[in-house]
């Protein structure tokens, strides 16, 4: 796994290169800067995990930096630097979406214990939501996000349709999926017209999956599937 990259921005020198040498040496790739606008230089020239902002600063301050970088990534994690236990700085820093807030002085331990917790929170967010994108059943993989089915022979693009239902029936793999419910989700109603359209998809699907004789979609007594995974 590689090393997270963390934008740290701090005017004092003395902590700015205490906190560098700190985080480096327990093995975050740590960027210094040390004011405001070449904070936002670097953000913009790189990829981060983490950014550590003081919050008083000069030419560019914390808050000011803070909401130019939620501008252009929302879900980047800030924790706030601050020499003032100040409820206005914190009400401040939670109306820009700061993650976290660690008045000075503060304990390089402390300080570590927090970044891990934060990062360890948005990884497993990360992880999900990668998940999601991917649906692996018997030899197959449907790439959600690339309308792609993958198998042992190649991948093969699929219509915005076949996306959406294999993506149904792999989220409900060896479980019954009702044919109103389907039509609801993918069409936006169960009229006569988009069942028969509905049955077509299914049949193509069929066909796509054949590929993996384990894989295949049953029809329900009542109105219903569902695609199984049988062992081989």
């Amino acid at each position: 796994m590689s090393k997270a990259r963390l934008l740290v921005v701090e005017d004092d020198p003395n902590l700015g290169d205490i906190l560098q040498e700190y985080l480096t040496m327990k093995g975050y790739d740590t960027m210094l800067c040390r004011d405001g606008e070449e904070g936002w230089s670097n953000f913009k020239k790189g990829k981060y995990d983490l950014a550590i902002l003081d919050i008083m600063m000069p030419k560019k301050d914390g808050f000011t930096l803070g909401k130019d970088i939620k501008k252009i990534e929302e879900d980047l994690p800030i924790i706030y630097l601050t020499a003032k236990n100040m409820k206005d700085d914190v009400i401040e820093g939670l109306k820009i979406g700061a993650d976290d807030y660690i008045t000075k002085p503060f304990s390089m331990e402390e300080l570590l214990l927090r970044i891990g917790a934060i990062l360890r929170r948005t990884q497993k967010e990360e992880d999900v939501a990668q998940a999601l994108k991917n649906y692996a059943f018997g030899d197959l993989i449907l790439h959600y996000d690339e309308q792609m089915l993958e198998s042992n022979e190649g991948k093969h693009k699929l219509t915005s349709k076949e996306n959406e239902l294999l993506r149904l029936l792999a989220a409900e793999l060896n479980k019954p999926v009702n044919r109103s419910y389907a039509l609801k989700q993918i069409w936006g109603d169960d009229s006569y017209f988009n069942a028969r359209s509905m049955d077509v998809y299914l049949s193509k699907i069929r066909k796509l999956i054949k590929v993996d004789p384990k894989v295949q979609i049953i029809t329900l007594h009542g109105e219903g599937f569902k695609m199984v995974v049988s062992e081989e």
